[in-house]
């Protein structure tokens, strides 16, 4: 609902339900094994408020969400203050939390061998620890082969099943993602042949709203996407103006503020009997 029909209800109605966000009516029943969605918080998002790890996990506890994505410089970070693996998830349990993904940006994909291995064991050392906290996935952006354009997608589907490997191994899914201003993997079209030409059935993709448009994909995309090829969605939204051109990251708003498809694409994003992630960026 927009405000003005919010206000309206609170209006006619002394009830104070109106006041409670209305996915934390139905779809916030943690015992309803086959709700369509849950709600996480991308840290990204606060990140401008400076609270730390910490601090970032607990507000998005009593914001209500059912999960968060952590950005893996903020994990370092308490690592490097002495921060324990152990202690934090005994944290994240307490705050009723689950650590849905995590943001790194391991250049996985470039075209630099010595870069590639340098990738990998960063990677490997990101998954050992994210397994710690019961992380299951870590996105996977084009990093580093972003400005210039030309990078052999068969090639990238090639070093993708790599991290996958990886991943099975570790137990932390890399998710594929859409950047819609890099040079390379900013259509949905680009991460789909890439996810699909990589061979494994593990193969999994990351997409929001923002990149889509601000890359030049078509939404109605999304349809042709089944199974658990999308498990975590990143939700925001867009004006007409600046245009896809000019817009950047800055310009990026609450989902149902702009003009993106967004109901379109959550019933797109729909799975009967499965739970997708959306994370707000």
């Amino acid at each position: 609902m927009n405000r003005r029909e919010i206000i309206k209800n609170i209006t006619l109605s002394s009830s104070a339900a109106y006041l409670v966000p209305a996915w934390k009516t139905g779809l916030d029943d943690k015992k309803k094994k086959d709700k369509p969605f849950s709600f996480c918080l991308n840290t990204s998002t606060i990140r401008g408020q400076k609270q730390g790890l910490l601090k970032d996990l607990e507000t998005a506890s009593l914001a209500g969400y059912d999960g968060v994505e952590i950005w893996i410089n903020a994990l370092q970070a308490y690592i490097d203050e002495g921060g324990s693996l152990s202690d934090l998830k005994k944290k994240i349990e307490d705050w009723g939390l689950k650590v849905e993904d995590a943001i790194g940006f391991a250049q996985w994909i470039v075209d630099d061998a010595t870069v590639r291995s340098q990738a990998i064991e960063q990677l490997k050392k990101e998954m050992d620890q994210l397994a710690q906290l019961g992380c299951k996935r870590i996105a996977a952006p084009p990093a580093g082969a972003t400005n210039e354009a030309g990078l052999n997608l068969d090639a990238a589907a090639e070093r993708y099943a790599k991290i996958v490997d990886l991943g099975v191994k570790q137990g932390v899914m890399p998710q594929l993602e859409v950047w819609g201003f890099s040079k390379n993997l900013h259509k949905i079209s680009q991460v789909l042949y890439v996810a699909a030409e990589c061979g494994h059935p593990k193969a999994q993709i990351l997409p929001d709203i923002y990149h889509l448009y601000k890359g030049g994909s078509d939404f109605d995309a999304l349809k042709l996407i089944k199974g658990s090829v999308i498990e975590i969605f990143h939700m925001n939204d867009y004006k007409a103006d600046p245009p896809r051109e000019t817009i950047n990251d800055s310009n990026r708003i609450y989902p149902g503020e702009g003009i993106a498809p967004i109901k379109e694409v959550l019933k797109d994003l729909h799975r009967s009997g499965k739970t997708t992630v959306l994370s707000l960026e």
